[in-house]
């Protein structure tokens, strides 16, 4: 597994090494979460220290840098990508911890923000001889040509993404454990294209899904740190530091390596996640009926009376066998 294997573990020991201090930094800031005042089963949660996703983002940065070599164009946007929606979640997260409100950047400032990174991100991606504007289509296993479609395609991927993963982070370990076991899958498919690349001599491209699995594993292995310490009953939360960052990052893995489409199937309890908050706002409005005892689903579950470990335990489950599925069919 070359470095692929040792980048995990060195991420994750930096991650353990980090988040003390980085836990501790947070409450001498008094940076602690807001709870809305409808979310009353949360209510204990109140003032836990938030934008702990810069556990997981420095650790990863820090093994990257360590086992990334070679031709990594791509990887280093990935990153860099990744890092730009965390900033954006990190001013958000500033903002409702500085005002003591639930509420950070206004919704157009979010929108414009992570508009203009999908935006930059996908003419990189268009314009790369790796990616282009071709997208894989599973089970059936052929290339199609966008041309100019795949310009709004990966600019819906990128906002829709980054949103619903967002949406997922609502309990103790929730977005961290879904987003690992998805990253697992790409990781494997990954891998298996680096090696088919080796294997017909093309270094070049080689190198660059090679540095792209480095920085999956990288993120595995900080998130597992992470979650040893955001688990239930959690010490940290990710924040939309961490959620965004984490939604441009299962974002941008499928778009570079053309498996876009694989995002509804592996990160199936994403769209769930997105779906339930969308259908019970327009069934409100049309009916003032409400689908869901609160949206996202999670929040359902956790209404219905399931413990926040067993929801986690249910979305781990699914992603991995949607996970399986996806590597049957491509």
């Amino acid at each position: 597994m070359n470095g692929i294997l040792p980048a995990l573990i060195v991420s994750f020991f930096v991650g353990m090494i980090v988040a003390p201090p980085v836990i501790s930094l947070i409450r001498k800031l008094k940076a602690g979460q807001t709870i809305l005042s409808y979310v009353s089963q949360h209510k204990d949660k109140e003032g836990i220290p938030t934008m702990g996703g810069i556990i997981f983002l420095v650790s990863a940065l820090i093994s990257c840098l360590i086992f990334w070599k070679g031709n990594g164009r791509l990887a280093t946007v990935a990153l860099l990508v990744v890092f730009s929606y965390g900033i954006v979640g990190g001013l958000d997260d500033f903002i409702k911890v500085f005002f003591k409100r639930n509420l950070g950047l206004k919704a157009y400032q979010k929108i414009i923000s992570q508009t203009v990174i999908a935006v930059l991100a996908t003419i990189f991606a268009y314009r790369n001889q790796y990616v282009g504007s071709e997208i894989l289509i599973p089970i059936i296993n052929y290339t199609i040509e966008l041309h100019w479609a795949y310009i709004p395609l990966s600019f819906l991927v990128y906002i829709a993404t980054t949103n619903c993963v967002n949406l997922t982070d609502g309990l103790d370990g929730l977005a961290g454990s879904t987003v690992i076991v998805y990253l697992v899958f790409f990781g494997i498919l990954l891998y298996e294209g680096y090696l088919t690349q080796v294997d017909s001599g093309n270094t070049l491209y080689a190198s660059e899904l090679y540095n792209l699995t480095i920085l999956v594993a990288s993120f595995i292995g900080g998130l597992a740190a992470f979650l040893w310490f955001n688990s239930y009953k959690a010490r940290v939360f990710m924040g939309d530091t961490g959620s965004l960052a984490l939604g441009a990052l299962c974002a941008v893995i499928p778009l570079f390596t053309k498996n876009p489409l694989l995002i509804l199937l592996v990160g199936i309890m994403f769209v769930v996640s997105g779906i339930s908050v969308i259908l019970q706002v327009l069934v409100f409005k049309l009916r003032k009926k409400r689908i869901f005892l609160m949206a996202p689903l999670h929040h359902h579950l956790e209404m219905k009376g399931y413990n926040e470990s067993k929801i986690v335990t249910f979305y781990s489950v699914i992603t991995a066998i949607a996970g399986t599925v996806a590597l049957l069919i491509v």
